[in-house]
């Protein structure tokens, strides 16, 4: 189902739309399932060689791999899609649900941008020792990743290299798992792409003396909803004080053929109307790729330049 002129209408005048129930267990439980293997795979070896001491077999997906980091944080450090690769993820890059909503923004010749995470927002239990672990734990370092899955202000605009800077780039975010204000749901600042400027701090990010003016929304979503956000609205996440993970995916995608911004690392077409033949459905291609690709470039490049107003971004339709 492609986005209704009421629900395009409102992306164009407001800079974001939440369609609800976008997505089906269908659609995301498989995904779940390739994280909680991979967890699972890397937890036994931890455990195997005596760098946990619990499985923690039980607990629910949201739950588990908080109370492993408490003892270890290995797994949560490689969770994120470019060192995960778990094939069930790649092949949600190319669901038919998401990129029919997707498309009404981007059109038919779609490629996934590498800017794509797998988020798993640890609550702050886990660094003061509430969370049911062991406390056996680095706590300094476990606060520092707590701290660190708290995204500031920013905008996505400002993630990319400097020949994306005109090129539509379509931020997709979507939970795992139902999120709100407790667990460490986003909030924006809607509207401000309408004044083409990115606000531009001495780190990453945007100050809070330079936010523009604006309402902060909260956007508490269930799982299945999908934001679809453009890539000049400041928005930020706020603390998980819940008990558990918040987990969720946020993906970027772009009409085939322009400049990503991040040329270093792989992106592949998951659509096309004109050139079918060349969408990649091969997973071991698409692994393969970050793996060769991680390995030249460690770090990622920094900007030349910051731009405050960059070249008109045109979107499709």
């Amino acid at each position: 189902m492609a986005l209704t002129q009421d629900q395009f209408q409102h992306f164009v005048d407001e800079g974001y739309v939440i369609v609800k129930g976008a997505l089906t267990g269908d659609d995301l439980d498989p995904v779940i399932a390739g994280i909680e293997a991979f967890v699972d795979g890397r937890a036994r070896s931890l455990h195997e060689e005596g760098r946990i001491t619990e499985l923690h077999e039980g607990e629910p997906f949201e739950r588990r791999l908080a109370l492993i980091t408490r003892e270890n944080p290995s797994i949560y450090d490689d969770i994120d899609i470019m060192h995960m690769r778990a094939e069930a993820v790649f092949r949600f890059l190319g669901n038919d649900r998401m990129l029919n909503l997707v498309g009404s923004l981007v059109g038919p010749e779609i490629t996934c941008s590498p800017i794509q995470h797998l988020r798993a927002k640890l609550p702050e239990a886990v660094a003061s020792g509430d969370s049911g672990g062991n406390g056996s734990g680095d706590e300094n370092a476990l606060a520092a990743r707590v701290k660190e899955n708290v995204a500031p202000w920013h905008q996505d605009a400002q993630v990319h290299q400097e020949d994306a800077d005109p090129v539509f780039i379509l931020t997709v975010w979507l939970p795992l798992c139902d999120t709100d204000e407790e667990n460490g749901c986003l909030q924006i600042i809607p509207r401000v792409h309408h004044r083409g400027t990115v606000y531009w701090s001495e780190g990453f990010g945007i100050e809070e003396s330079g936010l523009p003016e604006g309402k902060v929304l909260s956007l508490p979503m269930k799982k299945g909803d999908v934001l679809l956000m453009h890539k000049l609205i400041p928005h930020r996440s706020i603390p998980n004080r819940s008990g558990s993970i918040r987990w969720s995916l946020d993906l970027r995608y772009q009409q085939t053929g322009l400049p990503t911004g991040r040329s270093f690392y792989p992106n592949f077409i998951v659509r096309s109307q004109r050139h079918p033949e060349f969408v990649l459905a091969d997973y071991n291609t698409w692994s393969r790729g970050w793996e060769e690709a991680l390995k030249v470039t460690t770090q990622r490049p920094p900007r030349k330049n910051r731009p405050t107003e960059p070249t008109p971004i045109r979107m499709y339709g």
